[in-house]
């Protein structure tokens, strides 16, 4: 089997089992937000995997496989952190309210394997990145761990600076405007997306890595125009007053100066 194959059978395969055993954790905890706290572990897993399975460039697969970590187990532990205590999400609670005693099976499918497919998919680059090609790492690699730094620093300090306005009680009910969320309403996504651009630019080095560019442009999309920015302020818009008027002056996604009213 060629280095290729291997790598995203490999990917398929670890993913298949995270989900699956994910899946069977969630049916009698009955809470199938559990999904959420392994999509950032899940990329570790593959990259990990692919590691130890396909010999490649050392340099670039031990770079891939750093950057997916640091990300990934931040991502998780920050998750973990954050909904410990608070119960089933309340798309989830949604859901079962709408399948009722079917929601069980109907999970694995619209939950756990949907979630399983993407995350294939978008680790592409992570999987394709490692299989043999020139060895070294060149300026777009370089440029690749430049936006993977500034998508990280992103994503992490707009988790802890809206984390600290919730921990304070005078802030209930009020719209988050500080730090980088005055620059953009969605500092954590903008900077996901910006991690999977960098990771993309790394593998893209490789020749073949460069497939890494479509997960990149799929997780762009979930965050900005289906799971992420959408979905979340279709519900912040009816329960923070002043919504309207942030979304008015700050832009979505990209950050930027706000606009004066």
């Amino acid at each position: 089997m060629s280095p290729t194959a291997t790598a995203m059978l490999v990917a398929a395969g670890t993913i298949a089992a995270l989900m699956l055993t994910t899946w069977l954790v969630s049916l009698p905890l009955r809470n199938a937000a559990i999904v959420d706290l392994v999509w950032g572990l899940g990329f570790v897993l593959v990259a990990w995997a692919v590691r130890v399975t396909v010999d490649g460039d050392d340099a670039r697969q031990w770079l891939l496989v750093a950057m997916v970590t640091v990300w990934g187990l931040r991502l998780s532990g920050y998750l973990a952190w954050r909904n410990h205590g608070q119960g089933e999400d309340f798309r989830y609670q949604a859901m079962r309210r709408h399948w009722g005693d079917r929601f069980w099976w109907v999970s694995l499918g619209t939950v756990f394997v949907l979630q399983g497919v993407l995350m294939w998919s978008v680790s592409i680059g992570v999987q394709l990145g490692q299989v043999p090609a020139t060895p070294g790492l060149g300026v777009l690699a370089g440029l690749g761990v430049a936006v993977w730094a500034v998508g990280l620093t992103f994503e992490a300090v707009g988790d802890a600076q809206l984390a600290r306005f919730k921990a304070d009680p005078a802030n209930r009910g009020r719209v988050m405007d500080r730090g980088l969320w005055r620059y953009t309403r969605h500092p954590n996504y903008f900077g996901d997306a910006c991690v999977w651009w960098g990771i993309a630019l790394v593998a893209a080095e490789s020749g073949l890595g460069a497939f890494g560019i479509a997960g990149a442009v799929i997780m762009t999309v979930l965050l900005r125009r289906v799971s992420g920015v959408t979905l979340l302020e279709k519900s912040l818009r009816k329960r923070r007053e002043g919504y309207e008027e942030y979304v008015a002056r700050t832009s979505p996604f990209v950050p930027r100066p706000p606009r004066r009213g």
